[in-house]
């Protein structure tokens, strides 16, 4: 694994600050049971600048941005505000959940919902795909990876990172995925797994099996 120097960390400073937009976003997260447990300071930390973190990776890719397992939101929709030229997919399998997307977002006319799972989506489409608290990095790789056409990239919302993922990304069609620590950011980093081929077929692996069998 390529470990790169810190990235800057995003602030809010950076990103439309004064966009009513954000804060009514996160105090509807907030204030919505079953979403998150954060509450104040913490819960803007870990929602919006923790989120924000990954702006400068994804401003140097280029295409349409998906956010697997958006939950609330977090952090497709602190990108997609920062972002505005940019179409930002919000996909989440949960019902409820996509309810809270849709009513949140309905001012944002470069977001769209899509309630599924990664391993149903049309593969290729987007040129970014990010995750932050999805699954272990090997397994949300192997959702990530097959939506991203060649030349994007997959961006890893991770901690302290152990595991040996260049045979995973190999497989799926990545460079040996780059390591970028967040300055600033206890134990947070991202893994950027570069898309330099097609993914090969039968991947995403069908529902629930990339849990049950990590690559690796």
């Amino acid at each position: 694994m390529r470990a790169r120097a810190p990235s800057r960390t995003a602030s809010l400073s950076s990103t439309a600050p004064d966009d009513p937009r954000l804060r009514a976003w996160f105090d509807a997260l907030v204030a919505t049971p079953g979403l998150t447990a954060l509450r104040g300071d913490e819960a803007w930390r870990e929602l919006v600048e923790d989120a924000l973190t990954a702006l400068p990776l994804v401003t140097d890719l280029e295409g349409p941005l998906v956010d697997v397992g958006s939950g609330g939101g977090v952090p497709g929709v602190p990108l997609a505000l920062a972002l505005p030229d940019r179409d930002v997919t919000l996909l989440e399998a949960n019902g409820k959940k996509c309810g809270f997307l849709r009513e949140a977002t309905r001012d944002l006319a470069n977001v769209s919902v899509v309630q599924g799972r990664a391993e149903e989506q049309e593969l290729e489409r987007f040129g970014v795909a990010v995750a932050k608290a999805l699954a272990a990095p090997a397994v949300a790789a192997e959702w990530l990876l097959p939506l991203v056409r060649v030349g994007g990239a997959a961006i890893v919302y991770a901690g302290h990172v152990e595991e040996d993922l260049a045979r995973v990304a190999e497989i799926l069609g990545a460079d040996a995925p780059e390591l970028h620590p967040v300055a600033g950011f206890r134990d947070r980093s991202h893994l950027v797994f570069r898309k330099v081929a097609p993914t090969p077929e039968g991947f995403p692996r069908r529902v629930g099996i990339a849990k049950k069998r990590p690559l690796g």
